[in-house]
């Protein structure tokens, strides 16, 4: 059964730093700060699943208000514990549809994370929330992985991406419904323990057209945050879209 976390509670918020530590080295949070810094210019930033502040807070410490909105309060927590994260203002709630105050040059959603909502509904509610929120000709920003769903031949549906001696990771795909998982096998003092987490896979098509629902038009994509250009053979995509100047 599921906390008022959702599947992002205390356990997974415990060690999730630990987990992801790659994701927090400098040549990884860097790129994506000074993009960010750059779109917001002399505004104020909204992430959309702020998490243990990766990057809120360095983005924060460029001087730029940032104003974040996640439903996992375990995860707040961690932020909020952070040197620096008490001046970081966070509204508990769904991100697809909680609404603060303020207006903002730039909105983002990183590594996935647009991926947690888990119906095409929620991901519409989404964009038109991020709109909601920008000023005029601000920008929503989303970093997503492109299904990879090349890789598997007819008759599987699994796709591992880690595998230690401790711990076996691999993503399942349902094409018919664009439903994922993300299935995790740790061995614990000699037992293994499963768990799983759902997604919804999205394609940048897609995106473009749930954009357009909520008023916003692409202005760039690139394969990653170094802005380098976007081809058919790209694993993951930064994609900007703008709110009209009027």
């Amino acid at each position: 059964m599921l906390d008022d976390d959702g599947y992002f509670g205390e356990k997974i918020a415990a060690g999730y730093d630990d987990g992801a530590a790659e994701l927090f080295r400098p040549e990884a949070v860097d790129p994506v700060v000074d993009l960010l810094a750059d779109l917001a210019g002399d505004g104020a930033a909204l992430e959309l699943g702020i998490g243990t502040g990766r990057i809120a807070l360095p983005l924060a410490a460029r001087g730029i208000p940032v104003h974040g909105i996640d439903m996992s309060r375990a995860m707040v927590a961690r932020l909020r514990a952070k040197p620096g994260g008490d001046a970081i203002g966070v509204t508990v709630g769904d991100f697809a549809t909680t609404r603060v105050e303020g207006r903002f040059t730039v909105a983002y959603l990183v590594f996935n994370t647009i991926n947690n909502l888990t119906t095409q509904d929620a991901q519409v509610d989404c964009f038109r929330n991020a709109a909601a929120h920008l000023a005029p000709g601000g920008r929503f920003v989303v970093e997503v992985g492109v299904p990879e769903l090349r890789r598997l031949p007819p008759g599987q549906s699994a796709v591992p991406f880690r595998i230690t001696p401790t711990q076996w990771a691999f993503d399942t795909y349902d094409p018919a419904t664009q439903a994922m998982s993300s299935h995790y096998v740790t061995v614990v003092d000699g037992r293994a323990e499963h768990t799983s987490i759902p997604f919804r896979y999205v394609w940048p098509a897609e995106l473009d057209l749930m954009a357009r629902i909520a008023g916003l038009r692409l202005r760039d994509r690139w394969e990653d945050w170094h802005r380098a250009p976007f081809t058919g053979e790209s694993t993951k995509h930064v994609s900007v879209w703008e709110k009209p100047a009027r």
